[in-house]
Parts: C-alpha cells; structure tokens; sequence
C-alpha cells in the first residue's frame, strides 16, 4: 500500500508566509524559506507555495522565493496561484518548483492542462479544483475566485475531463468546509478519489489529529494538505505521522 502524504500549504503575499480567513485579515506568519525548512525537517512529504498576490508584480518576487526554496528544501515543492499559461508553468519550474498548480486558468481553457501535460509531463500539472454543495444539495459544483464564483460546473464530470486531458494530480479543496476546522469533506472526497485515476490531496477543514486518520480511511485520498493547523503549531507534522503509524495508516516516517 502506497504512503499517504501530507502536506503542509504556505499562502505567500509578496514574499511573506501569511494566514487570514479567506484571504481577509492577513497576518504575517514568516519567512517562507525558513518556515519550509521547518517543514522539511519535521517531515512534511511535499510542500504547497500559493502565490496569493500573483499580480505580475508579484510574480519576481515569487519566482525569487522559489529559487531560495528549492535550494535549501528536498521534498517535491508545488507552486500554484495566478497562473495563466504555459510560460507561467516554464518560468516557476525552471525557478526550482516540481509541480505546478492551475485553478482558474484551467477552468477558462482547459487545454492549458494538456499542452502543459505534454511540454513538462503530467507529473509537473496539479489541477486545484475548489468545490462546493449545490443548493439543492444534488452534487457539488466547481468555483472559482475563493469560492466566490460559482462556474455552474459540476465538480465530478470536470475532475473526470482533467485526468483525461493529463492531470497528474488533483488538488481538491472543499469550500464547505475550508476554514472550519470540523474535518475534510469525507463525501466529497469519497466521490471523487472513487472516480479518477491520478492522486487526490484533500484540502480544507482539518482541525484535529482524528481528521487526518478519518480522511485516509473513509476516501480514497492519496494526501492531506494543511495550513493554520501547522503554522500555528497547533500540531506539527511528526505529531501527525506518528498518530496515523498507530492508526495503521502507511506514512513515510
């Protein structure tokens, strides 16, 4: 049986490590190179860099954060927030990054996801897709702009099209529960790591150890990605892994 990963997520405002509630009311919680580090050494299995200015301003300064990473950090690195095109995925891989996340841009032009699978392999594309229950509670849609648009896509054909146009992983973050701290979305993540192929990281909700071990046993979800729960050491990435060891669930130690 294949590991389960976790990951640790650092939003990155021009340069800064920084944590608000939907992206309002931002705190500066460091410097991204040395909280990376931090991870690394407490054993995160990757690292996620969202990029939440991504102004074109924004982009040196990310590009440059980056560098500094990859230098120091040997665990596989994703970089996504404000990518519009194929130059935009050349430029953050050729900076040191392994993976590069689209959300948005992938929704606006989906071939965006096959021209990168074939120019730097599927291994190098993660689709972020950001979903959210539908009203009449018949299934989950697809929104974009921090849960703020509401695309009218629904979430499960769309994550089937992103595998076939060469995904290599889906990102997938539950606006429902993002921010909560009351657990993953286990239906969401059930129905979609039981319909595509490529690895599913959970994201949005977790608050306490049990979340991490119920996410893992009741989906088939490849990883579990956090954010304020590591920042605010709440729980570090040891203390994690060691719980899920006693809960039977494989992680790289």
């Amino acid at each position: 049986m294949l590991t389960k990963r976790i990951i640790p997520c650092l939003d990155v405002n021009m340069g800064r490590v920084v944590k608000g509630i939907n992206f309002v009311n931002l705190k500066d919680v460091g410097d991204p190179v040395e909280i990376a580090q931090y991870y690394n050494e407490q054993g995160a299995d990757e690292l996620v860099f969202l990029d939440i200015t991504a102004t074109h301003e924004g982009r040196g300064i990310m590009i440059d954060v980056v560098e500094r990473t990859a230098e120091k950090v040997f665990i596989p690195l994703t970089v996504g927030g404000g990518i519009r095109d194929i130059d935009d995925f050349k430029e953050i891989l050729r900076a040191g990054a392994d993976k590069v996340s689209v959300n948005s841009a992938a929704v606006r032009d989906k071939y965006l996801i096959s021209r990168a699978a074939e120019k730097f392999g599927s291994q190098c594309v993660v689709v972020a897709v950001d979903g959210k229950m539908r009203e009449d509670g018949s299934g989950w849609n697809v929104v974009i702009n921090g849960g703020r648009i509401d695309t009218g896509i629904d979430l499960l054909e769309w994550v089937r099209e992103v595998e076939k146009l060469g995904a290599g992983e889906i990102l997938l973050t539950s606006m429902d529960a993002d921010g909560t701290k009351n657990g993953f979305d286990v239906p969401l993540t059930k129905a979609v790591s039981e319909r595509v192929n490529i690895p599913v990281i959970a994201s949005g909700g977790c608050g306490k150890l049990e979340h991490f071990s119920e996410v893992f046993q009741e989906t088939k979800a490849d990883a579990a990605l956090a954010a304020s729960l590591f920042h605010y050491r709440e729980l570090t990435i040891k203390e994690v892994k060691e719980y899920l060891t006693k809960t039977n669930i494989p992680v790289r130690l």
